[in-house]
């Protein structure tokens, strides 16, 4: 296996694209030279300087020498820290019609895809074993995902819904013209805008080619912020396969610990209101500066976390996230929690409607403006009025993502306690080999 070129949907359907060419580029046999151009979509095709297209690839003269930057790139795409920044990208740009809109895409070596991803998702300055076994991870889930598109069928769907339950989620199936895209719903890309340093490139350099692999096959190695103190597996957040190195256990080596049935609701309830011993139950500043961005450390509460609704708030966003108006609400009832306490089937109960939702990120859409830090919470429902209905809802949770595979606060703190970066995935990703494939 040689090195992979992947596509990365960078700016998905807007009206119009600026960008700048720091390079000299060639678009067919014609030459463009470096300076700033714009692609705007009109009527099913793109128009660059006047002429009309169905596609346009920009490929650079020198493949040494070689970036282009996009203009306003919208980074944490719905939420609570999403903006928009200028960024800057090694490769090929692609520019595609979707929509009668035009989507913009980076053609790049793998390698330097994970270069830019290692330094997106984690400081650049992190400690050497964590950015190994993240270097790992992510080059597994790329490959992983590619060999998924190859393999899905016309009918696959990742929403079911009937009048009383609403099961959906949310992964790389979503995008159909381009490998990955470059945001948290996938993994974090922002090209060479995040400055990378020597370390890790030395990082890529040692891991080059370097997977997990499980009987055989390239792990689908999933990671979150932080897991809460225990990690779900894949089936209660994605589509119901069960893989036996995505599975639920608490984010401890103490073999003293033992891990509570958090599908069992008292236990959940007692399990978030605590706070458990687990790697990534930390506040070290100088550690979580090493997993948490700039923007993410507007964070500070991800272990455990609250958060207060009014009965207004709550009904009007609930309507608003889900298209469906329940009226006042009752009550938020768990039917079904996962492995670490993630709560899997939701019913909400209201006034003019009764529904379940289902999967991990359709709950935390629904019951925040951007996405709410984890599906692993409590609801404690106060002040009822003279019908009964409560005034105030406080949710207590537990951790920050769906909580599948690696922890990255928590692996940040193994690689400080001197564990190495395959300590460090066997930890996460039990019963799995590296694997050198190219």
């Amino acid at each position: 296996m040689n090195e992979p070129f992947i596509q990365v949907g960078i700016l998905l359907e807007k009206p119009a694209i600026r960008f700048s060419l720091l390079s000299d580029y060639r678009l067919g046999d014609a030459l463009v030279e470096a300076g700033t151009y714009s692609v705007e979509g009109s009527e099913e095709k793109m128009v660059f300087r006047g002429e009309r297209y169905d596609e346009i690839v920009f490929q650079p003269v020198d493949p040494h020498k070689n970036a282009f930057e996009l203009k306003d790139v919208t980074i944490g795409v719905n939420f609570h820290w999403e903006r928009k920044e200028d960024q800057r990208f090694l490769g090929g740009l692609k520019f595609i019609v979707e929509n009668d809109a035009v989507t913009a895409i980076n053609i790049v070596a793998l390698e330097d895809y994970l270069t830019s991803v290692i330094s997106s998702e984690m400081s650049a300055t992190s400690s050497k074993q964590l950015l190994k076994a993240h270097a790992v991870i992510s080059r597994s889930w790329l490959l992983a995902q590619t060999a998924k598109n190859k393999s899905i069928a016309n009918d696959y769907r990742t929403e079911y819904r009937t009048s009383t339950e609403l099961i959906r989620w949310y992964d790389r199936e979503d995008h159909l013209h381009f490998d990955v895209c470059a945001d948290d719903h996938c993994q974090r890309y922002q090209g060479i805008t995040k400055e990378s340093t020597a370390l890790v490139k030395t990082v890529i350099e040692e891991t080059r080619g370097e997977t997990l692999v499980y009987d055989g096959s390239i792990c689908d190695a999933r990671f979150s912020k932080c897991c809460g103190g225990a990690m779900e597996t894949f089936e209660n957040v994605w589509e119901p396969i069960a893989y036996p190195y995505l599975q639920g256990k608490a984010d401890t080596l103490d073999t003293s610990f033992v891990l509570p049935d958090l599908t069992i609701e008292e236990n959940a309830d007692e399990w978030i209101r605590s706070a458990p011993p687990a790697f990534c139950n930390t506040h070290d500043p100088r550690v979580l500066k090493q997993v948490l961005n700039d923007y993410d450390q507007e964070t500070s509460d991800f272990f455990r976390w609250k958060v207060v609704y009014s009965q207004e708030e709550l009904s009007n966003l609930i309507r608003e996230r889900s298209g469906i108006d329940f009226g006042e609400i009752i009550s938020l009832e768990p039917l079904e929690r996962g492995t670490s306490g993630r709560i899997v089937r939701l019913k909400i109960i209201g006034t003019e409607r009764v529904m379940t939702i289902s999967k991990e990120l359709e709950i935390r859409r629904t019951l925040s403006k951007s996405h709410l830090y984890s599906s692993a919470f409590v609801v404690d429902a106060e002040g009822e009025n003279d019908e009964g209905i409560p005034q105030q809802f406080t949710l207590t949770g537990a951790g920050w993502g769906h909580g599948v595979g690696l922890c990255q606060i928590g692996a940040a703190i193994m690689a400080e306690q001197g564990y190495d970066y395959e300590e460090i995935l066997q930890h996460y990703f039990p019963e799995t080999q590296i694997d050198k494939k190219y």
